[in-house]
């Protein structure tokens, strides 16, 4: 059996503690620590269902602050 490719990706700014914790989680990711800022490492198919929940996440955080301003 061929062990699978890991992979790594960058975490964007905005991406909070608690996002971080349910992809590691949800996705079944490692973090790793570097010089340059953290990064997830896993699966290609984890991160990219871990970047699309992301996304989806920082999305509704900007919509929700959008509303709140136009009070």
């Amino acid at each position: 059996m061929e062990e699978e490719m890991m992979y790594e990706m960058r975490l964007p700014p905005g991406v909070t503690q608690k996002m971080v914790a349910q992809v590691i989680t949800d996705f079944e990711l490692e973090i790793k620590h570097t010089e340059t800022g953290p990064l997830l490492y896993g699966k290609k198919e984890n991160l990219e269902k871990a970047q699309d929940y992301i996304i989806k996440a920082l999305n509704e955080r900007l919509r929700e602050l959008e509303e709140g301003h136009k009070r």
